[in-house]
């Protein structure tokens, strides 16, 4: 992949891990070779105690991410492990316990050197079926793991029998009876945002069929604009690796390039929002499609995948409260954001974590779908001109939906902004979400015709109850604090709930989804939904097909 383009390299080195290799050599990762441990599923981490279960030397926590210090060999949270580095100087490095990969304390971010790498993957071979158990030098094995920051220009490479064992042992949690599609990703330096996103939008059922429908052609698109870079030529790059059947982590390195380019307001290794990633891809793919077509039509009529699969119509009612005139206006859109819903909560518990099995009133999608329809009457400084009484008036507002999309994306709004202390944090609430949603009282239809009594009354787009009828198959959720959290995604293939964590994959319960801080909820037309179930073998189709020719309620 490297060949081809050199701009494909390293990340910079970190500054203060190169002054902490020039200051202590290899000894540290020589030394802290016992404290790593291979999992049964392949996965390397750093385990310390064998008895006690690890804590955090400040504050005794023991959930969630900790972090081993490579100089004093003390074990800190996310919150505490920047004050032990400012209180002790020289210990600006250290190690992520659950991933066996490299943090710097005062960058914020996981940081790549290839001699740690050498180190644990010695680790990982050593414990193979066969692998030698006699300590080896630190140069004698050499390879790379799937870790964040990946070199892509690596020319290094393990035993080819050895290495087959490797992937052997970091597959054997793939059962064979998994659906084809289901791969990791690594990852390239807290780009879990878009790891996340990346596998919920692969999923989605007009997405999956358009790029193994071959609709959009990598080779001819590059003859026909000229350009090296292609964000639409990337993911159907992503598509093919992803049902190629291959369950080895795949490395999404081109496509994070190219959209850095369409981003660069957001080219960067730091962390960033899974749901204007998400916008942003969907925009990126929107662009590049209208420009082949040369289209100059709105949203709303746009035939891109993207707005295609994900744009739907809301309607604004804004209601003089004097006269009753209303004016209406329509906004196409890809996705709806919903505020939690907090009204059973007291305040001290509004941010307290609350999990379903838990006797306490919880929000609820169908509160939060209810509160984002329900009239709200406008302060006294949003008077509107009210064109009847040709004047100022108080008046209300009203959303609904007028038209339904194919792929139903809800988003949910997890940071609260305090103006007086000018503080954000994250809402940490958990809420109940159905797997089957039927979207029928939020539709315009439902709305306008309840206001007015339930008379007869005609639609352009009134949705039937069929395309009205939503099944999930993607959740997005949120772990940890607002600067320092982590996405994972769940994917619902076949009735069965996977879990995706960056080049991690795991069939889970559909008991630890809905415990899960989702933030971004995926539906898909429910006869779509069940027509991908009864594909099993996800082949790829003939490029001739229309992947939404036979698919009910769509525009």
């Amino acid at each position: 992949m490297c060949a081809r383009n050199s701009i494909y390299t390293n990340p910079k080195p970190c500054k203060h891990l190169a002054d902490y290799k020039l200051r202590h050599g290899f000894n540290t990762y020589d030394s802290i070779r016992n404290c790593l441990k291979t999992t049964p599923n392949g996965r390397t981490r750093v385990a310390k105690h064998t008895t006690k279960i690890p804590r955090c030397s400040f504050c005794d926590r023991y959930q969630g991410r900790l972090y081993f210090c490579l100089m004093c060999s003390s074990l800190w949270c996310p919150t505490h492990i920047l004050l032990h580095t400012q209180s002790e100087k020289g210990h600006e490095v250290a190690i992520d316990t659950d991933r066996s990969e490299l943090y710097c304390c005062l960058c914020c971010d996981q940081v790549y050197d290839p001699d740690f790498d050498k180190v644990v993957v010695c680790n990982q071979v050593k414990d193979l079926p066969g692998g030698s158990k006699s300590k080896t030098n630190r140069f004698e094995a050499s390879g790379e793991r799937s870790s964040k920051r990946k070199r892509l220009d690596s020319g290094i490479g393990l035993d080819l029998k050895k290495s087959k064992l490797l992937v052997s042992m970091r597959d054997r949690r793939a059962k064979s009876c998994y659906p084809l599609g289901l791969r990791g990703l690594n990852n390239l330096g807290s780009t879990c945002f878009m790891n996340s996103v990346l596998q919920a939008l692969l999923h989605a059922p007009p997405l999956r069929n358009y790029f193994l429908n071959d609709r959009h052609n990598s080779v001819q698109c590059r003859k026909r604009s000229g350009e090296k870079l292609c964000l639409l030529c990337d993911i159907d790059a992503i598509s093919s690796a992803m049902f190629s059947g291959d369950r080895t982590p795949y490395t999404p390195a081109h496509f994070l390039y190219s959209w850095w380019q369409h981003s660069s307001n957001l080219a960067s290794y730091e962390e960033q929002d899974a749901h204007e990633f998400f916008i942003s891809v969907l925009d990126g793919i929107h662009e590049k499609e209208s420009k082949i077509r040369n289209s100059g039509k709105d949203d709303g009529d746009c035939q891109c995948i993207a707005h295609r699969a994900f744009s739907g119509l809301l309607r604004s009612d804004v209601t003089c409260i004097s006269c009753g005139f209303t004016s209406t206006t329509y906004d196409p859109c890809v996705d709806i954001s919903l505020n939690m819903d907090t009204s059973n909560l007291s305040s001290s518990n509004a941010n307290k974590p609350i999990k379903p099995d838990e006797k306490t009133s919880a929000s609820t999608l169908s509160g939060c779908l209810n509160l984002f329809t329900r009239a709200e009457r406008l302060g006294s400084d949003q008077k509107l001109h009210c064109q009847n009484c040709q004047e100022l008036r108080d008046s209300s507002k009203q959303l609904s939906i007028r038209r339904l999309p194919l792929v139903l994306c809800l988003h949910i709004k997890r940071v609260e902004h305090s103006l007086v202390r000018k503080i954000s944090r994250k809402i940490n609430q958990y809420m109940q979400f159905p797997f089957s949603l039927d979207m029928t009282p939020y539709l315009s239809s439902s709305i306008v015709r309840s206001k007015f009594g339930n008379r007869r009354i005609t639609f352009e787009y009134d949705n039937s109850n069929s395309s009205a009828a939503y099944e999930i198959f993607a959740v997005i959720a949120h772990s940890g604090m607002l600067e320092s959290g982590h996405y994972v995604t769940y994917l619902r293939l076949k009735n069965q709930w996977y879990k995706c964590d960056d080049a991690w994959i795991s069939e889970v319960d559909e008991g630890i989804v809905r415990a899960s801080q989702c933030y971004m909820l995926f539906y898909v037309q429910k006869l779509l939904y069940n027509k991908a179930n009864e594909d099993s073998s996800f082949v790829r189709i003939s490029p001739r097909r229309d992947p939404f020719e036979s698919t009910a309620g769509c525009s």
